[in-house]
């Protein structure tokens, strides 16, 4: 795909809401596998099975993301926000950068939580552990300093967010919507 055609970044405002809404649905993801990992090792409370549950809540987002990516380079989220996946031809990244792109996810995160957590040591104020939260909004500080506005993993990998129009609304059984005529 040639520059010309390609359509633009997506914006950070619109990556933004759908970060949002993609913590609402990793909820029902991280519940549901939650469940799964319970019914199957019968553990009683969450602090049982801590380490095993962590890298099983691990894989199960890792493949609610790769087999949305895969399809079409798209979540829900994404759909719903106009957002596409793509690679620097323009199509669907192929797994192994998919899997990459995952896995380069988690650094800016994770140093941001542990730098939360000896702010709080070091202030002795478990207050300041509520900035944790913002832990995962960390990954657009790259890019305000990138030239396409793009995350720091997807500049490494060579993927892009990009926007996707929107169709407009439609009238029942597909017909435009046409505006009435006086």
């Amino acid at each position: 795909m040639n520059q010309a055609t390609r359509p633009p970044p997506a914006s950070r405002r619109r990556r933004f809401a759908c970060m949002i809404y993609e913590g609402i649905l990793l909820f029902g993801v991280v519940f549901l596998a939650g469940y799964l990992l319970d019914t199957l090792t019968q553990s009683r409370h969450g602090l049982m099975w801590r380490p095993e549950r962590q890298i099983f809540l691990f894989v199960a987002i890792g493949l609610y993301f790769l087999v949305s990516w895969r399809r079409n380079g798209q979540t829900l989220p994404m759909k719903t926000w106009g957002i596409r996946l793509a690679d620097p031809n323009g199509q669907t990244p192929g797994f192994t950068r998919l899997l990459l792109r995952y896995l380069l996810l988690w650094p800016l995160p994770l140093l941001s939580a542990w730098l939360v957590a000896r702010l709080s040591a070091a202030l002795q104020s478990s207050a300041i552990d509520m900035l944790i939260v913002l832990a995962p909004f960390s990954l657009f500080i790259w890019t305000w300093f990138d030239p396409r506005g793009q995350f720091l993993h997807d500049r490494i990998l060579g993927t892009e967010l990009l926007a996707q129009p929107r169709p407009g609304p439609q009238m029942p059984h597909g017909q435009p919507k046409v505006p009435p005529t006086s």
